[in-house]
């Protein structure tokens, strides 16, 4: 075996990799006795199948596939022993045509671009300075949720009179100028539509005072220009909208008058359960505390944005930008053109740089995610997924141990679970390390500052 690295520049490599008879040909004949043991050939009994017969039959392909194996394990092995970071993969060396005979050649020599990763001095440390927001938990934003409960808990009720954005259950019909139903014109019982969703107020105005029974003659195309909304409504196919040319006759059949709940023991036994909040006062004290738990998450995910900014702006040196774009587009290479990447390539070299980082600091503090903490971080994950799309939140742990063990044994999936667990490591050092630069805001001002 024969390994060398030829330095192109500060950031560039060539790695050659030869591998010579002595390197495959034990490996090659270890897996050819094991086939001739399972062999069946016909005139032959299992097992004595001649040697020289395998070997005519499966040695080359047999010998394709160790030599890929010994030059896999011997660049990692290289890699390790060298204490060598590189970005992404290594790539086919540019002008290596890469063929040879398989029947002929003994050793086969490899050529690989290699783009090499930047020795960045980034630390954490205590004089690092970064903001933290905190979030006032006020009148305005405690009322401000209350309503938005009132709203999902509440109901239509009957009406007699309309006065606003009442819901209306009609029956319409297509008529003529003159008022007169068209002769196979379009007729719907009993639709329903809000008069919230009227885009013209003059011809909401038509139906400000009207009763059960009352009829109204109006343009729905103009009422109605989302033309989903408007076919729907008329149940036809949208299609053809275009041929709907007439005004149309509402004749008001039912008035329904959304009602948000009222502040009630009903409201707190809907919300938490029978008697588990008994006042208004308790009611108030339990949404400060969901707001004040929401509001923690958005900030430490601000931090974690703020963080991740903070060290790229002290992340100075030069990366292998043009080995990156090569292998961007090998990874990617049926969903990333070659346009997309130069308008993308900024975002694409800052997450290189995060990831640069992250590497050293894993490294500088010796984190590790031990098997336990990739079982509770999935299970997390599956808690979490069971929650939100199935509203389910007494997942017995068994089973959510057993969902996570079955992603965990594959390779792909368990890499990156613990690139995630270590990702959280990262930002609970620095969270546990840096100075905090507090600042208390209100959720407008917080909200104005993510839209930048």
């Amino acid at each position: 075996m024969n390994i060398k690295r030829e330095n192109t520049d500060e950031l560039n490599a060539v790695l050659t990799v030869t591998i010579e008879p002595a390197d495959y040909e034990e490996r090659v004949d270890n897996v050819l006795k094991d086939y001739r043991k399972k062999a069946r050939l016909d005139g032959f009994r299992p097992g004595n199948v001649p040697i020289g017969l395998i070997r005519k039959m499966y040695r080359k392909p047999v010998l394709i596939e160790e030599v890929n194996k010994i030059l896999g394990e011997s660049v990692a092995k290289y890699f390790t022993e060298e204490k060598l970071y590189i970005i992404g993969e290594p790539l086919p060396h540019e002008d290596d045509a890469g063929e040879f005979n398989w029947e002929s050649d003994r050793e086969f020599t490899f050529s690989f671009d290699i783009g090499l990763a930047p020795e960045t001095d980034i630390a954490v440390t205590e004089k690092d300075k970064i903001p933290y927001y905190t979030i006032k938990v006020n009148d305005e934003v405690r009322n401000k949720h209350i309503d938005q409960i009132r709203s999902r808990f509440g109901s239509f009720e009957k009406a007699d009179v309309i006065s606003d954005n009442e819901m209306i259950k009609a029956d319409i019909v297509e008529v003529s100028d003159e008022g007169k139903p068209v002769d196979g014109g379009i007729r719907v019982e009993e639709g329903s539509f809000s008069l919230e969703y009227i885009q013209e107020k003059k011809i909401r105005d038509q139906f400000s005072g009207c009763n059960t029974g009352d009829q109204v003659v109006v343009n729905l195309l103009k009422a109605f220009p989302n033309e989903t909304d408007l076919a729907a409504l008329l149940k036809i196919d949208k299609g053809k909208l275009p041929e709907v040319k007439n005004n149309f006759r509402v004749t008001i059949k039912e008035i329904s008058r959304f009602k948000k709940a009222v502040i009630n023991q009903d409201l707190f036994d809907a919300l938490y359960g029978k008697e588990q909040v008994a006042s208004e006062d308790e009611f108030k004290k339990r949404i400060d505390e969901e707001l004040k738990s929401s509001f923690e998450r958005e900030s430490e995910y601000q931090f974690r944005i703020d963080s991740r900014d903070y060290y790229l702006k002290k992340f100075k040196q030069n990366i292998p930008d043009g080995f990156y774009k090569r292998w961007l587009l090998y990874v990617n290479e049926e969903k990333l053109s070659e346009e997309q990447l130069e308008k993308d390539y900024e975002q694409y070299a800052q997450d290189l740089k995060w990831q640069l980082i992250k590497s050293r600091v894993i490294r500088d503090h010796e984190l590790k995610a031990s098997e336990e903490e990739l079982l509770q971080h999935v299970a997390g994950l599956y808690r979490a997924q069971f929650m939100q799309y199935y509203g389910m939140s007494d997942i017995p742990a068994e089973t959510l141990e057993k969902y996570a063990r079955e992603a965990l044994s594959k390779e792909d999936e368990r890499r990156k679970f613990a690139e995630m667990v270590l990702e959280n490591k990262v930002f609970e050092l620095i969270r546990n390390t840096v100075k905090h630069d507090r600042k208390e805001v209100t959720l407008d001002k917080f909200n104005k500052m993510r839209e930048k």
